[in-house]
């Protein structure tokens, strides 16, 4: 039979030559315009990153969005809130397709623009001039003065919380025409114009005459409206029993500054709500979120809540689907992992970094499948053995104490192909600022390392998370090769659909979108 690694070699000529210099410098190729918008939809925060800032991304935004079909931006906006439960993206591809397709705009916003939240952050983007209007115009002011006529009462009260603007500020901008006489005793009463008592919503009442003396029941309202007052910790109590899930896990520290968990039965009530199977099915909370709330929990939060948060985690982790065969993670762990996964924002940075979400990925995909390798790779790799029968959380924490150093992509490869190794599926999880790879003209020396693999492997596949948005791979998409960007569930969905042959490639299942 005739020599495999001879014949690797010579077919290595024929890979595809890099295209393009990474943010650190070195080798790499640039993604298709499809591609590139898609990964920055799923994984852009528009904040300042390890390698670029934020105003940079936007304008790569912008950019990307007018290299492609309106209603590729459009597949990718719908993707990456639906999908990836992104924010600022989704908003700012909405109000991008106001200018390049006003019509496909309209079925975008009704898709994106679901809360308060959102339709506070696409007013702001309009009004920023970024998309190429300093105001709303006709069109967009209807969308959003419809949005307002059709949303709920309460609604209406979630999204009077928050500025820049506030719904207040929207209210005055569109003029949106009340419905009745409860409705229009709220526009007022949150404008501050003249409105009649008698018709204000029973609750926007509790809350004006709770007001005038705090100290008696709390009026169903946003727990936000309240927070303002000086409360009691038994009162701070009640607020964690009506706070919603995810509020609930974001406030911890915040309960406990307060005393709450000093009241009888708030700790037990909280940790079981924290820890209900039902709510989290119900609720899909990301992983990563749970490992945000991880954390940040103070030491006042006690230990039992602090424990339902962590089976929260492991809760949330059910629907990470098992790959087959040899499954090979291989998550970097580099210095500029170190970085905030979204981004740095004064005052605002999360404190989850890019190398806490490759431990997360790697621990996930190690709970789902007991005898995969994990390689972790910075310079060179790095030797560390994970248990697969640890929680996920010791095991995302053995990860992420790693880190520091370069960054070579090609090292864990490399490492398999001088132990011959057998492989079904490789996964790294990366920002792919690789530059310490060995240099040579022609492929990146991740593409030769993959091409030596695949002739021992004839049916490997190779999936590269892209953690952070700066445009560029050391592997170009292929039959055998994808390149997905984001940290939410729907990548560990992309991973187990390409795996199986299902799909082709990220772009494929972003183009199955429905808008």
């Amino acid at each position: 039979m005739a020599n495999k690694n001879i014949f690797a070699s010579a077919l290595s000529r024929f890979l595809p030559r890099a295209d393009t210099v990474n943010q650190a410098g070195g080798s790499a190729y640039a993604y298709g315009p499809e591609a590139r918008l898609a990964q920055l939809a799923a994984t852009g925060t528009l904040a300042d990153g390890f390698y670029s800032s934020a105003e940079t991304q936007l304008a790569d935004v912008v950019l990307a969005a007018k290299d492609v079909d309106p209603e590729w931006v459009a597949k990718c906006a719908v993707y990456a809130r639906q999908s990836g439960a992104m924010k600022d993206m989704p908003a700012l591809l909405a109000a991008y397709l106001t200018m390049a397709d006003p019509d496909l705009s309209v079925r975008v916003f009704k898709r994106v623009i679901d809360n308060g939240r959102m339709l506070r952050t696409f007013v702001q983007i309009m009004r920023s001039g970024q998309v190429g209007r300093a105001s709303l115009g006709s069109r967009p002011k209807r969308l959003v003065r419809e949005w307002l006529e059709q949303a709920s009462m309460t609604q209406l009260m979630q999204a009077a919380t928050g500025n820049d603007p506030s719904l207040a500020d929207i209210v005055k901008m569109v003029h949106p025409a009340p419905a009745n006489a409860e409705r229009r005793a709220f526009y007022g009463w949150l404008i501050g114009k003249p409105y009649d008592v008698a018709a204000l919503p029973a609750e926007i009442a509790a809350f004006e005459a709770w007001k005038r003396s705090p100290s008696g029941e709390l009026p169903q309202v946003p727990f936000e409206w309240l927070t303002a007052f000086p409360l009691s910790p038994e009162q701070w109590g009640v607020l964690a029993s009506r706070m919603g899930w995810q509020a609930l896990r974001m406030n911890l520290n915040t309960l406990a500054r307060n005393g709450a968990f000093a009241v009888d039965g708030v700790t037990e009530a909280v940790a079981a709500r924290l820890a209900d199977q039902q709510t989290i099915a119900h609720i899909r909370p990301m992983p990563y979120q749970l490992m945000v709330a991880m954390g940040r929990v103070g030491d006042g939060v006690p230990l039992t809540v602090q424990a339902a948060l962590e089976s929260a985690l492991e809760a949330s982790l059910a629907g990470v689907p098992q790959l087959e065969g040899q499954v090979v993670v291989c998550p970097d762990v580099s210095g500029s992992m170190s970085s905030p996964a979204t981004g740095y924002r004064k005052g605002a940075s999360s404190k989850v970094r890019c190398i806490d979400i490759a431990a997360l990925v790697s621990a996930a995909v190690l709970r789902k499948n007991r005898n995969a390798r994990v390689i972790p790779f910075e310079v060179d790799v790095v030797k560390l053995k994970l248990d697969a029968n640890a929680r996920v959380a010791a095991n995302a924490a053995k990860l992420a104490g790693v880190g520091g150093g370069g960054t070579n992509v090609s090292a864990p490869l490399a490492l398999l192909n001088k132990e011959r190794a057998r492989v079904d599926t490789v996964v790294i999880v990366s920002d792919n600022e690789s530059w310490v790879d060995p240099s040579r003209r022609g492929a990146t020396a991740t593409m030769n390392e993959w091409n030596k693999l695949k002739a021992r492997n004839p049916g490997a596949k190779l999936i590269c998370i892209d953690i952070q948005p700066y445009g560029s791979t050391q592997a170009k998409d292929r039959a055998d090769i994808m390149n997905v960007g984001g940290f939410t569930d729907a990548v560990f969905d992309a991973m187990a659909r390409f795996a199986k042959g299902e799909t082709r490639d990220w772009v494929e299942i972003v183009q199955n979108t429905e808008v």
